[in-house]
Parts: structure tokens; sequence; C-alpha cells
């Protein structure tokens, strides 16, 4: 695993995270990492935020490894989500993976279709 720094989260986010854990919808491998994330997780208020930052209502540009591909995607809320239109829930196991971490990292993340591994190539806020 090269996770690189500890990730940084809204509070908001934090939260949706450790409900999805509690409600059993992630791997028990998911679990543990995601735990071990949590924990040393920089909580943080939404416009403190740092803007290079994977998080909700954020568009995310990033090259997934195994296909060799380029996607931009825009992660929101579960209740948001609209996959017609690129809009991702950031609870989706791309979401998981990528949430808290910064253009430049690369994160790879055992999910249940796969290991992932994805380098994050662009984030910018979305209006």
């Amino acid at each position: 695993m090269s996770q690189l720094q500890n990730i940084i989260l809204t509070t908001g986010v934090y939260d949706l995270i450790k409900d999805h854990v509690r409600r059993k919808k992630v791997t028990l491998q998911e679990e543990k990492l995601l735990l071990d994330e949590l924990k040393k997780a920089t909580q943080v208020l939404r416009r403190d935020l740092p803007e290079d930052i994977v998080s909700v209502n954020r568009r995310v540009t990033y090259k997934d490894h195994a296909t060799n591909e380029e996607k931009t995607v825009v992660f929101v809320g579960p209740e948001k989500t609209k996959v017609s239109k690129n809009k991702i829930s950031i609870l989706s196991d791309e979401g998981i993976a990528m949430v808290g971490y910064k253009v430049g990292n690369l994160v790879e993340w055992p999910a249940k279709k796969g290991d992932l591994k994805f380098e994050i190539l662009k984030v910018e806020e979305v209006a």
C-alpha cells in the first residue's frame, strides 16, 4: 500500500465514510484501511479544504493504471449520483479510493472488483 500522507477530509465527508463503514458497505480489507485512514485523517471545514484535494463537488481527472485511460468525473454525495453525467458517488470504489488525496498522488486500493491504481492528475472545484 503506497499511502503517502494522511488524507484531508471535510467533517461531512468524514462522517459519510464512517457511516458507510459502520453499515458494512465495504469489504473487511477496505474497512481496515478506511478506519486506519480515518484515524489519521485531518478534518477541516469545507472552506479550508485545499483546492487540490479530492472531495465532494470536485471534478477529478485521474489516470486508471489498470486500463491506462484518463477519466474525468465529478464526485458527489450518494444521493446526487448521475452516472450518465459522470457524477459519481464519493462512496463508489473510485471515490473511496481517492477521497482526501491530492493531485500527484498515486493511490492503490483493494476494491471489490479488483485492485485499483489511480493517479490523480487534476482536481477542480465545481460551481
